[in-house]
């Protein structure tokens, strides 16, 4: 067995990750190479690294491994992730997976993490184990265990074509939701920076250094200003829709993420009323199929008519010192 070090630039290292992840993982988590470059693209403040195994000069699984050491509001330096892992069906059971995770925990303990995670990094392929692969005991064996409380988390997802309002959601006076503009931007930072400082912040920064497009926001305004914002994806957004893992959802896709209102704003019934609009903005564009991603409030979501879609499994490890 060979290794290869990842280049992310390198368009055939990009389709041979997602060939491989795809085939270890099923065509309900297929991604497409797209989707594969779209996440190994370099984040600001962040040291990434990865690796291919080969026979014969076939790639057989890969492993990539991040840490975001230069942003400790967006995450403690002490954290790192093993981003994903996959091996080819016919090559797993070889030793070949307790290989590359050996590599990738070398490589962590390197930057000078105390602990990680599988997957749930920036450019996440999934925020934990894909629950419905019954892989978790290859981790557990590694020493991996789950947090008390954070071991589970879901994606949510419903079809649009009915969706009505819930009367929970109701709009009153002084307050409405739009689509961001462009000119939005600042205003929009400025907000993260003071009511979400941490990731939420961080994200958004990468997304607009990305190029990505400011209408995919959906902006809460009151007479103050901004107090809310949601995140969209539709199927002509920069990031790929895939994903999200949609395909057993009716087309077209979209998929609603990270809602947050302002601090002295919340209890008032407004995250709701920005989850609606988001909503209708989606359904309005004509988006069928709609996945919430990555979630533990599966009830709150509930009330919008989304029932769980899929599980995933946290799994984060100590080092032994």
């Amino acid at each position: 067995m060979e290794f290869e070090v990842i280049d992310r630039t390198k368009s055939a290292h990009a389709a041979s990750v997602a060939a491989i992840w795809t085939a270890a993982c099923g065509r309900d988590l297929a991604i497409s190479q797209e989707a594969a470059s779209y996440d190994l693209q370099p984040c600001a403040g962040a040291s990434h690294a990865g690796i291919l195994a080969l026979v014969g000069g076939r790639p057989i699984g890969f492993v990539l491994t991040s840490h975001l050491g230069e942003e400790p509001e967006a995450s403690p330096p002490e954290m790192g992730w093993v981003d994903a892992i996959a091996v080819l069906p016919e090559a797993q059971r070889q030793g070949v997976g307790n290989v590359l995770l050996d590599w990738a925990e070398t490589w962590l303990q390197d930057q000078g993490c105390k602990y990680w995670t599988i997957g749930g990094s920036i450019r996440t392929f999934a925020p934990g184990v894909p629950a419905k692969l019954g892989s978790e005991g290859f981790f557990l064996g590694r020493g991996f265990l789950s947090p008390p409380d954070y071991s589970r988390v879901w994606d949510v997802a419903r079809d649009l074509q009915d969706y009505d309002t819930p009367s929970t959601a109701r709009r009153g006076q002084g307050f409405g939701v739009r689509q961001a503009e462009e000119a939005d931007a600042p205003l929009l930072h400025e907000f993260l920076k003071r009511e979400f400082p941490g990731r939420w912040r961080y994200e958004f920064e990468e997304f607009w250094r990305g190029g990505e497009r400011l209408s995919d926001y959906t902006l809460l305004w009151t007479d103050s200003g901004i107090e809310g914002f949601c995140l969209l994806t539709f199927e002509d957004s920069v990031r790929p829709m895939d994903r999200f893992f949609p395909w057993s959802l009716p087309r077209p896709w979209g998929q609603l993420g990270t809602v947050g209102v302002s601090r002295t704003r919340r209890g008032q019934g407004l995250g709701a009323v920005l989850m609606d609009g988001a909503l209708q903005r989606l359904r309005a564009a004509g988006v069928r199929g709609c996945v919430i991603d990555w979630t533990t409030i599966v009830d709150f979501y509930g009330k919008f008519g989304f029932t769980p879609y899929r599980e995933y499994i946290i799994l984060a490890r100590k080092p032994v010192p």
